[in-house]
């Protein structure tokens, strides 16, 4: 059955997390290693999401669980006396990340074929403002604030199929996280893993799939260039 949509990870998939977020954080406390506080930054990410995922807390967004693990992270890197409009700013990182080289030209390529959604952990705020930082275009905005909830939990995946009201198999999953790709195909999801592995800087990122994909990708460009042919 022939592709229709696709839906995007955004984080590592479509914007460089890592390097927005340290230069951010280098900017607004002089002196620290950006990098290494990224790193341990979204080394919070997932279990402050699990909460939520378990069902031991009501829905929050994501400035929302980042604000409430950064006081603990500045505080072991040594700035625990930082104002309140700062600790803002640091939040507001995350709106600030710049997309891939290739991902501004691969998006309008594949608009002119496919519908475009994010299937992203980030609310709709965070990702309107990416989209807006990086020229990207989307036909609607799920994931977490649309479905309430995070990634990998079977719903959000369900609920980007139903809302955009194609087939599952004819709904395509982008993501460089074969988590994220193995969860979609759960679902009856297509899905696409994109290579990124400079995403954790030098830790790496995935160079391939983990396992079986619709289509394997070197970045999104050649992802395009596939689904063109």
């Amino acid at each position: 059955m022939a592709i229709r949509a696709l839906v995007f990870d955004t984080f590592g998939t479509l914007v460089d997390w890592r390097s927005g977020v340290a230069r951010e954080v280098e900017r607004l406390l002089p002196g620290l290693d950006g990098g290494a506080f990224a790193d341990a930054w979204r080394g919070r990410y997932q279990p402050s999401m699990e909460a939520v995922r378990s069902g031991a807390r009501p829905f929050a967004d994501l400035d929302t669980l980042q604000a409430e693990s950064l006081d603990d992270l500045l505080e072991a890197f040594g700035h625990a006396g930082v104002s309140a409009a700062v600790k803002r700013e640091l939040v507001l990182a995350w709106h600030r990340l710049d997309a891939w080289p290739e991902v501004p030209a691969a998006m309008a390529e594949l608009r002119q074929k496919f519908v475009l959604a994010p299937l992203s952990n980030g609310h709709v705020s965070l990702i309107v403002a990416l989209a807006r930082r990086n020229g990207l275009v989307f036909d609607a905005v799920l994931g977490a604030g649309f479905s309430r909830d995070y990634k990998p939990k079977p719903a959000l995946y369900r609920d980007a199929v139903t809302a955009l009201g194609f087939a599952a198999e004819e709904t395509l999953m982008v993501a460089s996280h074969s988590n994220d790709l193995a969860a979609a195909a759960g679902e009856g999801l297509s899905t696409a893993h994109i290579a990124r592995p400079h995403e954790n800087g030098p830790a790496g990122g995935e160079t391939g799939p983990a396992g079986p994909v619709t289509f394997a990708a070197r970045d999104l460009a050649d992802l395009a260039r596939q689904l063109a042919g």
